[in-house]
């Protein structure tokens, strides 16, 4: 990872545009809709002032030319801010991702100021992908925190019921615009106390983790334990979910005993045993197979 990607909050913070024209226009447009405060500076000897820059968290610089874009943010790093001068990364303190925005959720997209191009068109591509309700779906799960914490303290149970809970009624309500509706939804399937459904999932992996298909590389991203036989393509193993836990083969009994606890398991290999998942059914746990 060459850089890091951290996510500020913007309510009662302030921002600073510095210029004019349509790159400041653009970072302004930025922030529409923000709690934000967000404050122009005009291109002149203001800008090269740090009392220009009190209290700002980030200032974004559009220089006429380089020896503006330097002092200018010289004086804003003096007053504490975090610089971004465009189009100049070597005079940033970051480089501006390419940002997919659905309220409560937003993406970066970086590549370190290497290739703005290419991060444009993850951005679409994931653009395409996410619902504009997502930001619902999100705020849901905001106002639903505290009362799931209490209820469910144990923090492997919890993942598993907000995945449940995010995948049901209620998360089509709020996709929907219908947030009132969507938490009555996600109550009343949290007061059900139904026992957590398990499932064990097999994945026969490519020679290549790039032929993976979408689903097999959500499922990878979304398992609570995941077994990786020996020999695969290691980047294979890089698209598990960070936190998941992961380990060798197991025996069907194992596999089983997990899914009761209420996990979602994904057994990897080169190729499928019958047999086993065989024997997993037979223990009276849901299977799945993925191509």
């Amino acid at each position: 990872m060459d850089s890091f990607p951290a996510f500020f909050p913007l309510a009662g913070k302030r921002i600073a545009v510095v210029g004019a024209g349509e790159q400041a226009d653009a970072k302004l447009r930025l922030f529409e809709g923000s709690p934000a405060e967000v404050v122009r500076i005009p291109a002149g000897r203001e800008a090269l002032e740090t009392a220009a820059y009190a209290g700002v968290l980030i200032a974004f610089i559009a220089a006429p030319d380089e020896d503006f874009g330097e002092r200018a943010a010289a004086a804003a790093r003096t007053a504490g801010a975090l610089v971004n001068v465009v189009d100049r990364p070597h005079l940033s303190d970051f480089t501006m991702p390419a940002i997919v925005d659905r309220g409560s959720v937003v993406a970066g997209i970086g590549t370190g100021g290497a290739s703005p191009v290419l991060a444009t068109r993850l951005r679409q591509e994931l653009e395409a992908r996410w619902p504009e309700g997502l930001g619902r779906l999100a705020e849901l799960s905001r106002r639903l925190q505290a009362e799931v914490r209490a209820l469910i303290p144990d923090l492997t149970k919890r993942r598993v019921a907000l995945r449940r809970l995010l995948g049901g009624p209620a998360a089509e309500a709020a996709l929907a615009g219908d947030l009132e509706k969507a938490e009555v939804l996600a109550r009343q399937e949290l007061a059900a106390d139904e026992p957590l459904a398990g499932i064990v999932r097999f994945l026969v992996a490519p020679p290549r983790a790039e032929l993976l298909s979408l689903r097999a590389q959500r499922m990878l991203s979304e398992a609570d334990r995941i077994t990786f036989e020996a020999g695969l393509d290691p980047e294979v193993t890089t698209l598990a979910r960070r936190d998941a836990v992961v380990s060798g083969p197991e025996d069907p009994a194992t596999l089983a005993a997990w899914a009761a606890e209420g996990l979602a398991v994904l057994v990897v290999g080169s190729s499928r045993n019958p047999e086993d998942v065989g024997k997993v059914q037979a223990l009276g746990t849901r299977t799945e197979l993925l191509a």
